[in-house]
Parts: C-alpha cells; structure tokens; sequence
C-alpha cells in the first residue's frame, strides 16, 4: 500500500469527519456571537443623533428628504418631517399636532429608535390629536387632580424614560408644501398641562 492510498484511507475514517464538524461547529458559534456583539459595540444611537436637531421638547422640522442627504435613514421622500425629543424623568411631555394635509402621522420611539406607539390623522378627532405621554408614577399623581382637557387626550403610558416622537406629513405636490410647513410648525411638544 503506497503512502496515498494510507493517507486517502485515514482521511476517509469517522474521526476525521467529526473533526471536521466540530470545526464548523465552533466557526459557526463564533461567527453568531460576533454577529449579535456588534450592534452593542457601536457607540452610535438615534436618541443622540435626534439631540443634534435642537433643543428637548419643541418640534424641530427636518431638513427635506434628498438622495445622500438624510437627516435621519428611512424617511420617505413624499413627506415632511418634524421630531421632538424628550426626557420624562423631567415630567410628562404634551403633543399636539394636526396638519391639512391628506396624510399624516406621529409615532413615537425610544432610546434606540424602537417604535412605542404610532397613530395617524384618521384616529384624530377634527384632524388634530392631543397626547400625554407619562410614566405610570406621574399618571397616579396627575389623577389626584387632573385638568379639564386630561379627558380629551389620548395618553400614552411608558416606562422608557427616552425617547422622541417623529411626525410625518404627506405631501403630494408642491400646493401642499406651505400648508403642510404650516401644520409642523404649529406641532406642539411641551410639559405645559395644567395640575402637573
């Protein structure tokens, strides 16, 4: 027997073949937890990037929607956008919105852009929405004596400290434009509720 017929021999045993598979066992354990570490490697988060837009409770109205120069990733092209970012260890945050626009929306996201709660103008009452977003302790105590307008609103309860909310307008041409500039700049994000 030649020295190739011994070796093809040994190569061709069950030993051989469970190296082989442990081998990619362990390459394919190593390649999923480097995969799943990365995201908490990343410095970067959209809560810090949403600060840069200005101060903390007011909307701000981003820059439009042009290839290469998002100011945030995935926002649509056919609308207008306004953010808010807030801090609830800070108190209770008051939203309103309501723009003449044929669509709109305001869904709010937290620390990492997650999305908490979303709604849009078919929910509004009049084509305008007024929401209390509030952790479960400021709630409690908002109830012990709660404004007249608490009944009208739709209120939002979270234990996510962070966040922002993203407001989104339809705009199917250039007619809707002013109207629709009008309505996000008129969108209120604030800690003025009376009783709290």
């Amino acid at each position: 027997m030649t020295y190739t017929h011994r070796v093809l021999k040994e190569l061709k045993s069950p030993r051989w073949y469970l190296w082989g598979l442990a081998g990619l066992l362990v390459g394919g354990i190593i390649h999923i937890i480097i995969v799943l570490s990365v995201p908490a490697q990343v410095p970067f988060n959209l809560f810090d990037k949403v600060g840069q837009f200005g101060p903390d409770r007011e909307f701000h109205i981003l820059p439009p929607v042009l290839p290469r120069t998002e100011p945030l990733a995935d926002l649509d092209p056919t609308m207008r956008h306004a953010i808010c970012r807030y801090h609830l260890d800070q108190g209770p945050v008051l939203m309103r919105t309501g723009i003449a626009s044929p669509f709109w929306s305001i869904a709010l996201f937290n620390r990492e852009g997650q999305t908490i709660y979303s709604l849009n103008d078919r929910t509004a009452d009049r084509g305008e929405i007024s929401m209390l977003v509030i952790t479960r302790e400021q709630l409690a105590i908002l109830r012990e004596n709660p404004p007249a307008e608490l009944e009208e609103m739709i209120i939002i309860e979270t234990e996510e400290l962070e966040g922002f909310a993203l407001v989104r307008a339809f705009v199917p041409g250039a007619a809707y434009e002013p109207r629709v500039m009008e309505g996000l700049a008129q969108a209120e994000c604030t800690s003025r509720i009376s009783s709290i």
